[in-house]
């Protein structure tokens, strides 16, 4: 298992809105993979599936509806990456350290997991997608490694957001920002900040959400690697 990283520092995130802006902003420097919607919308289907447990338990729907939308899943997120360089400068000067370390982990997962999608969806080819096409092309595209990193990453983004939204100071901040953000058009990285934060206030304790999704994902990503069949039935 990957060990937790060292705290982001405010560069890092930088360098990842700096990636996505190149793998999918305005500086974009290639057309994206013709089905790599189609893989997000066939992944986040299988997420819904995964995890329907807990979007159907009330303390834990906030959180997994956050999970599977806004961390994870085939919308346009260029806009709040353009909107969270915009801000980049005023986000390191205002906001403390742990609040900008922990938006870098939620970055750094997005642009991995936007790398890792892109090669999946190449390495799908023409073949139609299902589970012993998607298996094939999971094993083709990656490693055990990287799958790996990106789970521990989720965890460890999960984990700081945690207790990021027991810090009153923090969350009197983001509060304090709406009308700016209004003003300036940054409305829907507004939203997504919020929503992060008001998901993982409603659920309270987050150590056995985080482990339910670590230990799925890391099962799942087993079966894939050896081929196993039913790889996504738990």
């Amino acid at each position: 298992m990957i060990e937790p990283s060292l705290p982001p520092s405010p560069e890092a995130l930088k360098a990842h809105l700096v990636q996505l802006r190149a793998l999918r902003g305005k500086d974009a420097q290639a057309a994206p993979p013709k089905r790599l919607l189609e893989v997000k919308q066939w992944q986040q289907a299988r997420l819904q599936q995964t995890y329907a447990d807990l979007a159907a338990n009330p303390r834990y729907v906030e959180a997994t509806q956050f999970f599977l939308e806004d961390l994870y899943g085939p919308k346009d997120f260029s806009g709040r990456d353009e909107a969270m360089l915009k801000i980049y400068p005023s986000m390191v000067r205002l906001l403390p350290a742990s609040a900008v370390q922990t938006a870098a982990l939620a970055i750094e997962v997005d642009a991995l997991s936007e790398v890792l999608d892109r090669a999946l969806a190449m390495a799908l080819g023409t073949r139609k997608l299902d589970e012993a096409s998607y298996a094939k092309a999971y094993r083709e595209s990656s490693t055990p490694e990287l799958r790996e990193r990106q789970i521990a990453r989720v965890e460890e983004a999960g984990h700081r957001l945690a207790q990021l939204v027991k810090k009153p100071l923090v969350t009197k901040t983001l509060k304090l920002m709406r009308a700016p953000a209004r003003l300036a058009g940054l409305s829907e990285l507004q939203e997504f900040l919020e929503r992060g934060f008001e998901s993982f206030a409603a659920m309270g304790e987050a150590d056995a959400f985080l482990a339910t999704v670590g230990s799925r994902e890391r099962e799942i990503a087993k079966r894939l690697f050896s081929s196993a069949p039913a790889p996504f039935s738990l």
